[in-house]
């Protein structure tokens, strides 16, 4: 065999052998990314800050014994006097702001000066005629008899002396006529006297009462529109913020808070259990809550109340990668004394234990 024979030789061995080693390093890539894989797969997840039993961690925000309520108005206008500050502790009921309405003041007077005129009619009507009146309505009957005594006397007397032709016929009949005319008056003045003592008639009286009814309405009416001007507190609780200050204008139609307010006896955390751990989570349940990143300040706690239907996502983390598309359920979780020093609406990080 020449050396060109030999050459050629050496050429065809060596390219199978070549192909072999190519082949031999891509199966033990290959190999070894998916063993890579296998072990991404069967990984097993990092519990929430690295904690034996911790079960579930999830967000939450700081509330007091109730959630911050928003105190608004019930009536246009602008806001005359502003009687609290932030930080008060108010009771329930305890005025916080007023609007000025002197347009209602105005009807107010007006229309209870009405309601007390029906009422003095309705006196006037109870009562009837005056004494005086009785009186000489009695005296007008008593005198309307002695005219008709008198006027039979002397038609008695024509009698006789017409029987005994002393008179003429004519003045038996002016002595009949004013006897009737006597009589007449008798009971007129008797039917005076029985109208004067008369109670009033229902429908008189009815329409005073309506009348009275209608009139103390509208002061109730009123009364209520000027009750709306003035702003009380819903709860006994803290003034977190002042919204508006004398001067500013208040309006129904783009309605905005005047004040928030929250009962901060006590401190509160409000978390959002994502839908697939809700099982995890029962009342009683041991918690660590704890500002996010700040591991080193946990407060503990314990689950208080749990709701019983599912809700949209409220606290929102500020992360793009966060999904607020789905359905939580809020748990309420009531903190140790040392949580009094967290402030309201603090968002932080929730530990739920075994």
């Amino acid at each position: 065999m020449n050396a060109t024979q030999g050459l050629r030789f050496r050429g065809k061995s060596a390219f199978p052998c070549l192909v072999a080693v190519l082949l031999a390093g891509t199966l033990l890539i290959l190999a070894g990314c998916s063993a890579v894989s296998t072990h991404a797969s069967t990984r097993e997840p990092v519990t929430a800050g690295g904690h034996d039993g911790v079960v579930l961690a999830c967000q939450g925000r700081v509330e007091g014994r109730t959630e911050t309520v928003e105190v608004g108005a019930a009536a246009d206008g602008v806001i005359r006097d502003v009687f609290v500050h932030e930080g008060d502790v108010v009771q329930k009921g305890a005025k916080l702001a007023e609007i000025g309405c002197p347009d209602l003041q105005a009807e107010l007077t007006e229309s209870m000066s009405q309601v007390e005129s029906f009422r003095q009619v309705r006196v006037r009507l109870m009562r009837g005629a005056r004494d005086e009146e009785r009186r000489m309505a009695a005296e007008q009957t008593v005198a309307a008899k002695s005219e008709l005594q008198r006027a039979d006397a002397n038609l008695e007397r024509m009698k006789s002396l017409v029987a005994k032709a002393v008179v003429s016929k004519a003045n038996f009949d002016d002595a009949e006529r004013d006897a009737k005319v006597a009589k007449a008056k008798l009971e007129e003045a008797v039917r005076h006297e029985q109208l004067t003592n008369a109670p009033p008639l229902p429908e008189d009286v009815a329409k005073a009462d309506a009348d009275i009814t209608s009139a103390e309405n509208r002061v109730h009416t009123i009364q209520e529109k000027i009750g709306k001007c003035t702003i009380t507190a819903p709860i006994q609780g803290t003034i977190l913020r002042v919204l508006l200050r004398p001067g500013e204008s208040f309006s129904t139609i783009m309605p905005r808070p005047l004040f928030t307010l929250a009962d901060l006896s006590i401190r509160r955390v409000r978390a959002e259990i994502d839908e697939r751990d809700v099982t995890k989570v029962r009342v009683g349940q041991n918690v660590l809550v704890f500002p996010s990143g700040r591991e080193d300040e946990k407060l503990a706690g314990t689950v208080q109340q749990i709701a019983s239907s599912m809700g949209r996502k409220r606290i929102i983390s500020g992360d793009p990668a966060d999904k607020t598309d789905h359905d939580v359920l809020e748990s309420v979780i009531r903190l140790d004394p040392k949580g009094q020093s967290l402030p309201v609406g603090m968002r932080v990080v929730v530990q739920f234990f075994q």
